[in-house]
């Protein structure tokens, strides 16, 4: 078996493993700027794709631009999320030079698209591939590829806990290479109830203070996460944003969530916001928490909610996700102010952060693995693939960290 890193390895954003030059795994784009692709543009025979973040599918409709036409393969909800993303970046982008695919080529995604249940076994470029839940987002996927003489296990992003969407991966396929996700190999989260409570504690202090909570978040997974979270502590929200399309869709699919229940009750409980006829504007002015793209303040309906909430310190701002650096969102936290729509502005408001995190931290990667002490690891998604592998490797493990552009041959 030949695998090459097109993408993500040591890096995080843009995953892209291309096996036999048949097979890609994944092809996805970081949203810099300008944004950044994987290094090569394969024509592979079949697509299988991990879960619908826009570093892992981003660029999925470059792969139809030309003659070829591979069938692509994921769980229904990525799918869905694929294309919604996809028109997010149309819109955006569509004009600009940095965009790498048309409206045409999206719709080519949908004439060549299987959609899969997990543990229901399938062909793809004569490969025998199977999906686990891998419990990072609605849909999310562990994916085994098997030639019938190797059995390779791509983790995709994973978590081991549970969320209150999800459920934690409990799948463990045997596989003589496992590509692992890293993310964060030197973090360990919090518990995630603790969490929970100093959210919930914290932001109903500021409303009976008689302040407004504005909540960034992204838009998949992390939105329904929220919502979920507001309902059980019967806290009022808004929800705002490309969430509010993410959380109608996931309904479509009630067995890819947790409980059915619990996330419809949320989704009454919420309100959504249309925006129209100074809506916005309105609600900074309620007691309530408002959940909103984006959730680096990058962009979104934030851009309207953070000028208006900044001001009063009774206000607070409670961030739900890594803020990558250079984004107004790490500004914010690191210098009290940030830049929203072109202008610097000082927030008065307080800022809080929380880590609602999807992946697993180093003990769950560490649990995760210790099932695969005799297979061959290979570290990538990370910042410090190359650390991670380094400790795997003390603890017994045949563990490495394949550079950009690496082919490997089993």
């Amino acid at each position: 078996m030949d695998i090459q890193f097109l993408g993500g390895a040591r890096e995080i954003g843009r995953s892209a493993i291309l096996v036999d030059d048949s097979l890609l795994l994944d092809f996805g784009m970081v949203t810099d700027t300008p944004p950044q692709f994987p290094v090569q543009t394969p024509t592979p025979d079949a697509v299988v794709v991990s879960h619908g973040h826009l570093d892992h599918v981003g660029t999925i409709p470059s792969l139809l631009s030309g003659d070829a036409r591979p069938s692509i393969h994921w769980t229904p909800p990525t799918y869905e999320l694929t294309l919604t993303l996809a028109r997010d970046t149309l819109k955006l982008h569509g004009g600009s030079y940095n965009c790498p695919f048309t409206e045409t080529d999206l719709k080519r995604v949908t004439q060549v698209s299987k959609t899969h249940a997990y543990r229901d076994s399938f062909e793809a470029a004569g490969y025998d591939v199977t999906f686990y839940n891998a419990g990072h987002i609605p849909g999310s996927a562990h994916v085994l590829v098997d030639d019938g003489e190797t059995q390779l296990l791509y983790t995709g992003d994973f978590h081991t806990d549970d969320q209150r969407l999800v459920s934690g991966t409990t799948a463990r396929p045997d596989a003589d290479i496992v590509i692992c996700e890293s993310t964060y190999s030197d973090v360990e989260h919090a518990d995630r109830s603790v969490v929970e409570e100093r959210f919930a504690e914290s932001v109903e202090t500021t409303l009976w203070e008689g302040g407004t909570v504005v909540v960034p978040a992204f838009a998949i997974g992390r939105t329904q996460e929220m919502m979920l979270i507001c309902d059980a502590y019967d806290i009022p929200c808004y929800v705002d944003g490309m969430g509010q399309r993410v959380t109608e869709m996931l309904q479509q699919y009630p067995e890819f969530v947790r409980d059915a229940d619990a996330f419809q009750r949320a989704k009454s409980h919420a309100r959504f916001v249309t925006g129209r006829n100074g809506q916005r504007k309105r609600i900074t002015e309620q007691k309530a928490a408002i959940i909103t793209t984006s959730g680096m303040l990058s962009g979104g309906p934030a851009m309207t909610y953070i000028p208006e909430i900044r001001a009063n310190p009774t206000n607070k701002i409670a961030m739900t996700g890594y803020q990558v650096e250079g984004t107004p969102g790490r500004d914010l936290l690191e210098t009290g102010s940030a830049d929203i729509d072109g202008r610097t502005l000082p927030i008065s408001a307080q800022v809080e952060q929380y880590d609602f995190s999807a992946h697993a931290d180093r003990d769950g990667l560490r649990t995760f693995l210790a099932g695969y002490e005799d297979a061959r690891i290979l570290v990538n998604h990370g910042d410090r693939c190359e650390a991670f592998a380094a400790a795997l490797r003390e603890d017994g493990l045949d563990a490495a960290a394949p550079a950009l552009g690496d082919r490997l041959e089993w």
